[in-house]
């Protein structure tokens, strides 16, 4: 593997003729690219840049919030993956805000909310028919590969007529964030890297969409060293040729049509809906809604939790918001390794498994 590596980087460095920016949007292949030094490996001239390829961090606060609402009701269990537990409300840091109110879902756990870390969301499951007296709440995040599983849940649950589960959904679209991205003033981005288990899952085809509308070259590729160097190999060479197409680099895995019965669960379960991204706001197309036949699972009109926009923030040497744009390296925040760690994290990329704060912290807290 590393012989490999090494070839690919020889070949990126004799190819690479003027600068050139580049931006992966997966949280894996941002963690791949730190914990193997594959960005030291790059020629002068190339940029790599880390986009918002963490679903956790790019929840949107006001979900969070909800969250954390449902969380106080005695009735409810509220359920998520471990991750989310520790990413901030909008409250956290927030000028006047209560100092004892929870700002996360653990703080809410410890305060005697009862949440619960699952590891797939038939769990939830499992917990509405053990606990039929009480309301249990899954806080669903990711992006196209973990949604079908929440989609599977909810079809299994509709069939059992199960009355005391419900979702609080905040499943996002990754082609659209891209494609906010490019529309950007300041963009900076000449070509993408995409993620492989999205592209195994939703196929090629909106990513060969948004080539053609922006004249951008993508490739699809993996997360092994070898992977991820491969692709950009492929990348610089469609850029040095003036090329703009797609590629998939990760054909071992990804084909173009994708995965038929995990998108016809989607279609089923789901309607595609513009959606918040923490850190980006607004974007069209940009997260799934319940489709009309399982609104009922809907946990905000079920139960009618309060969805509270963020609160003004008090001054924060925090710039997650930059980072998960790709505009600044987790490295160049003041606040990196400092007053933000993961034990105590100020923004979201700190939190997650796939945050890029995270994979500095862990790879690079040295040099800091």
């Amino acid at each position: 593997m590393a012989g490999r590596v090494t070839e690919l980087a020889a070949e990126l460095a004799s190819t690479v003729s003027r600068p050139w920016t580049v931006m992966e949007v997966c949280g894996g292949q941002t963690h791949a690219i730190l914990r193997w030094g594959l960005d030291q490996l790059l020629p002068p001239g190339l940029r790599l840049i880390h986009g918002p390829g963490c679903p956790v961090c790019v929840t949107p606060a006001e979900r969070l919030d909800a969250a954390l609402a449902l969380a106080a009701r005695p009735e409810v269990i509220l359920c998520s993956y471990g991750d989310m537990l520790r990413v901030p409300g909008s409250a956290a840091g927030a000028a006047g805000a209560d100092p004892v109110a929870a700002t996360d879902l653990l703080g809410a756990r410890a305060a005697g909310g009862d949440v619960r870390l699952l590891t797939s969301p038939l769990e939830a499951m499992a917990l509405a028919q053990a606990a039929p007296d009480r309301e249990v709440v899954f806080l669903a995040v990711g992006f196209e590969t973990t949604a079908p599983a929440t989609a599977l849940l909810l079809r299994q649950a509709r069939a059992l007529g199960l009355a005391n589960l419900s979702v609080l959904l905040a499943h996002v679209r990754v082609a659209p964030a891209m494609e906010a991205l490019l529309l950007e003033p300041a963009n900076q981005v000449q070509g993408f890297l995409a993620a492989g288990h999205v592209g195994a899952v939703m196929g090629t085809a909106e990513l060969g969409q948004l080539v053609e509308r922006h004249r951008v070259p993508v490739v699809v590729t993996g997360f092994e060293p070898a992977d991820v160097m491969a692709g950009l190999l492929r990348l610089v060479q469609l850029l040095e040729a003036g090329t703009p197409a797609l590629a998939n680099a990760y054909g071992r895995v990804v084909r173009a049509q994708g995965n038929g019965v995990a998108q016809a669960l989607l279609q089923e379960v789901f309607v595609v809906t513009d959606q918040p991204w923490r850190g980006l706001g607004p974007i069209a197309g940009g997260g799934f809604a319940l489709a009309p036949a399982y609104r009922h699972f809907d946990a905000l009109g079920r139960l009618g939790a309060p969805v509270v926009g963020p609160e003004p923030a008090a001054a924060s040497p925090c710039i997650s918001g930059r980072i998960l744009q790709g505009r600044a390296l987790p490295a160049e925040c003041p606040a990196f390794g400092r007053a933000c760690t993961p034990e105590h994290p100020l923004g979201a990329p700190m939190v997650s498994s796939e945050g890029a704060c995270a994979a500095y912290y862990r790879y690079r807290r040295q040099a800091v």
